[in-house]
């Protein structure tokens, strides 16, 4: 596990859940990108919306690799930790590692381009973006 990442904690909720008991799969993409915009803020210093709305600054999902390993269900706190494991000069590659105690629940891998929300073109990633998405970044 890389030293550096960045952590948080996420709820599974009753609506999150299916008739089997575990959180419905398209919902661990919704936290997922819901801990992605909380990365944007705590970490990187620019609440989402803000690029999104001002900046007119997105970051598309344009690639996903999910494992489910272990069922999350209704009432657990998994931890959440996110590295970036490939910083290009337009895309940023995050990894995502769902948890509850020891037990690895999803493993997904992200994949996503700095755009133009005005023309949808590719955008080098800032100096400043860069520096705070180093700080997380995988050992290679």
């Amino acid at each position: 596990m890389p030293t550096h990442s960045f952590t948080t904690v996420i709820q599974v909720r009753f609506g999150h859940v299916d008739p089997a008991g575990i959180a419905y799969f398209p919902r661990i993409y919704d936290y997922i990108h819901d801990v992605f915009e909380e990365l944007w803020e705590r970490h990187v210093g620019v609440p989402y919306y803000r690029l999104l709305c001002e900046q007119k600054t997105g970051f598309p999902l344009v690639h996903s690799e999910v494992d489910f390993k272990h069922p999350l269900r209704f009432g657990d706190r998994p931890v959440v930790r996110v590295t970036c494991y490939r910083l290009g000069n337009t895309s940023i590659g995050l990894r995502y590692r769902i948890s509850l105690g020891d037990e690895l629940c999803v493993d997904a891998r992200m994949v996503t381009t700095c755009v133009n929300l005005d023309t949808m073109k590719p955008l080098p990633i800032s100096d400043d973006f860069r520096k705070r998405f180093e700080l997380i970044r995988e050992d290679l």
